[in-house]
């Protein structure tokens, strides 16, 4: 089972969320396809820590540990542009392996956000770290 979470991008007045659990259910008909690590930019961008949170050694390897604990047989979750939206540390896993592509699932178009100018923590237990 999938924990609570939640994909952000900054808003006008916070942020917009997607919650990942929802968009997983209501897309699961979507057929996966191999994409090359070298197409997901955000492993050159701020994913894990750009919503407040101190990437300090503790957080770091927190990240790791999950890192470490992923099943990569799970799609990650692009949206329809192709960024990311759900997956970094099967990314991360992925590429720290020597992998050049991983498995994802594409949203055919990008859904209204479930939640709208919300500060993350506020929302029931919100993985504020992933995006």
């Amino acid at each position: 089972m999938i924990r609570p979470q939640y994909h952000f991008r900054p808003s006008p007045n916070g942020f917009y969320a997607w919650d990942i659990v929802k968009l997983l259910r209501t897309h699961a008909h979507l057929v996966p396809k191999a994409v090359p690590l070298s197409a997901i930019a955000e492993l050159d961008e701020d994913w894990w820590f750009g919503t407040g949170a101190a990437p300090t050694p503790r957080a770091l390897a927190a990240h790791m540990a999950q890192v470490a604990a992923v099943d990569r047989s799970y799609p990650i979750l692009l949206d329809a542009e192709g960024r990311l939206m759900d997956g970094m540390h099967r990314v991360v896993q992925a590429l720290m392996a020597g992998d050049d592509t991983i498995l994802a699932t594409q949203l055919p178009q990008m859904p209204a956000p479930d939640y709208t100018d919300v500060v993350p923590a506020d929302l029931p237990h919100a993985d504020i770290e992933t995006g």
